[in-house]
């Protein structure tokens, strides 16, 4: 193969690949008791190149938070064992750098909203939600 097609053909893997690790290389920790709408936000995050953790209760969500350094937590407020405000709290007191946090909740009260916000939410989606909506927080949020 001539020098020049070798060249080029790695010029294109090289930004094909710069392209994949941008995402990949950012990691978000799901938080949700609920398993339905854990695999739908999992799948459109995968589709869409983020590593995925998750947790299935707020007390998994900080282990597996302190363990693993996401870069991103979509947190469910209401959960078994420790709810979405007290990991909030917790992952805002004791997280050694800043994590974006988007909270996502079935609630619809505003005292809820306005707590989160206090305690340094970064985004606040009500269920049920479309998945754009989901993905348009999380890009804007990691770029």
């Amino acid at each position: 193969m001539p020098a020049a097609k070798r060249a080029k053909k790695a010029t294109r893997a090289k930004k094909s690949t710069k392209v994949i690790a941008e995402t990949a290389t950012k990691s978000i920790l799901l938080v949700d008791d609920d398993a339905e709408i854990i695999e739908s936000m999992r799948t459109i995050l995968e589709a869409k190149g983020y590593a995925v953790l998750v947790a299935r209760d707020g007390s998994q969500g900080v282990a597996v938070a302190e363990r693993e350094n996401p870069d991103l937590v979509v947190l469910d407020m209401m959960m078994p064992k420790r709810s979405g405000f007290l990991v909030l709290e917790k992952l805002r007191r004791e997280y050694d750098h800043p994590v974006r946090i988007i909270m996502v909740t079935a609630n619809e009260g505003n005292r809820h909203r306005a707590y989160a916000e206090m305690l340094g939410v970064d985004d606040y989606i009500r269920k049920p939600f479309a998945m754009d909506r989901l993905l348009e927080s999380v890009q804007k949020l990691l770029s």
